[in-house]
């Protein structure tokens, strides 16, 4: 099920909650302060400024150091083992700030702790940690701070949702940012896709997705606070205000894209992730359409292997594919082109990985971002008998940074002699001297050497090309 969902505010249980937690630390000698941790992807990123918003309304300080903090909260990811085991450890190491400092609240939050197994193992084998909280329901960190800070019990519960379930969308949760001049935008929720490797419509549930009056709403405030940069966000951005009989009643993403493009200011929009099956030319007229739509595309291929997609159950070919990637450059010339590619999938052959590699050869992706596979639980990839060996996973891999390293050194070349347009996100040392740091309209790192200060728009010369970054000076 896809559909707009009516949009509720925060609970008024969960803002009593707010207020009378802040009227505790109101109270306190010295002003508390709370650490957020994020693990995972851009939507976990989105959700942490959430969970900072709700903590400052609550009365607690923001601060980067968990040691003085009176409240953490760890927001992980499920996506890959690897991004699990790392949150469980930095989770076991706060074990002794509890010790020193019974007061403590932690809380894990996210993606992780939506899975059952996870939670029975935050129950039982970390006594430490005073309860769990998965995505869907942030809205409630309120409560369950207040009930530990009253002397409640552990809330480390498991929240079944049944998989026909959509959850709330929650309008109107307090937001903290780090910068104003780049901005996430959340747009919807939950996916539909049902990739074979993958968590995600398990751990955020069904799509739903917010409405254009809300989203633009959001965006008006985010420019006029000085937003240069804004960045859509959604599982699959290229669904969002689908309903389940595929119908589009208040207009498709194409749609909404153009109207935000339409918004006074100076600033970029962009978008991701999108799926190829539903990146349609609509969506791509308009990108060519608005120069306000930066000239980037992230479009996840996965494999070049057709009989590997069908087993991830991606819905479309490699031809389908490179037709869109065609398409792209025809109406874009210009056009920054990325992806994500899952090496050692299960039963993937040396004749599936090479046709990988070809479509690395044919796109030239200015960046990818490659991950090796990870089986996970509950996942239909993870009964795969045919489980590829980590050796052959690991030694495909180095072959797939090779190509692309030599693939994205030579699409870098192309970019000197020009001047582009950056977004200054700060200063960079580097070999003693102090240079600009910023992104191109095409998303690439550049260091700069000049006078412009964080949010600062200027043009920049480009004079060398290196493989992961672009050198130059502000003109």
């Amino acid at each position: 099920m896809s559909a707009f969902r009516i949009p509720v505010c925060m609970p008024p249980e969960a803002v009593r909650a707010m207020a009378e937690v802040r009227a505790l630390n109101t109270a306190a000698d010295g002003e508390p302060s709370a650490f957020v941790l994020t693990f995972g992807c851009q939507q976990n990123e989105a959700d942490s400024e959430h969970l900072r918003g709700i903590a400052a309304e609550m009365g607690y300080r923001i601060t980067d150091r968990p040691e003085e903090a009176e409240l953490i909260l760890v927001n992980t990811c499920a996506i890959r083992e690897h991004a699990e085991q790392k949150a469980l450890s930095i989770i076991g190491q706060y074990k002794h700030l509890k010790a020193t400092r019974p007061s403590l609240i932690i809380g894990i939050c996210g993606c992780m702790v939506a899975q059952q197994h996870r939670v029975e193992e935050f129950k039982h084998s970390y006594p430490y940690v005073d309860f769990t909280l998965d995505a869907a329901s942030m809205h409630r960190l309120p409560e369950m701070v207040l009930e530990r800070r009253r002397g409640g019990r552990r809330a480390c519960t498991y929240a079944h949702m049944p998989m026909d379930h959509v959850p709330d969308v929650v309008e109107g949760m307090p937001i903290h940012r780090d910068t104003r001049w780049r901005a996430w935008l959340s747009i919807m929720y939950g996916c539909n896709n049902f990739c074979a490797y993958c968590i995600v419509p398990y751990v955020r549930g069904r799509e739903r997705s917010r409405t254009p009056a809300d989203i633009e709403a959001e965006a008006r405030a985010l420019i006029a606070d000085g937003c240069r940069d804004l960045t859509l966000l959604g599982q699959n951005v290229n669904s969002w205000g689908r309903m389940p009989d595929g119908s589009f009643p208040e207009g498709d993403f194409a749609s909404l894209i153009g109207r935000l493009a339409e918004l006074d200011g100076d600033f970029r929009l962009r978008f991701m992730t999108s799926h190829p099956k539903d990146a349609s030319d609509a969506l791509i007229e308009t990108m060519a359409s608005h120069e306000k739509i930066a000239r980037h595309f992230h479009l996840p291929l996965q494999s070049g292997s057709d009989a590997v997609l069908a087993r991830m159950n991606r819905r479309y070919t490699a031809e389908h594919y490179l037709g869109i990637v065609d398409r792209l450059r025809a109406a874009m010339p210009d056009i920054t082109l990325t992806t994500d590619i899952i090496v050692g999938f299960p039963g993937e052959t040396e004749a599936d990985f090479e046709a990988t590699l070809e479509i690395l050869r044919r796109v030239r992706f200015d960046m990818i971002y490659s991950f090796i596979y990870s089986p996970r639980k509950g996942t239909p990839a993870a009964e795969y008998a045919d489980q590829i060996p980590d050796a052959v996973k690991h030694e495909r891999f180095d072959r797939l940074i090779a190509l692309q390293n030599e693939i994205s050194y030579e699409r870098n070349l192309l970019a000197e002699g020009k001047t582009l347009r950056v977004l200054c996100d700060g200063e960079k040392v580097q070999e003693g001297v102090i240079l600009c740091s910023g992104r191109t309209d095409g998303g690439k790192l550049i260091y700069f050497a000049g006078n412009a200060r964080p949010g600062d728009v200027v043009q920049v010369k480009v004079e060398r090309a290196e493989p992961f970054v672009l050198r130059g000076v502000q003109i």
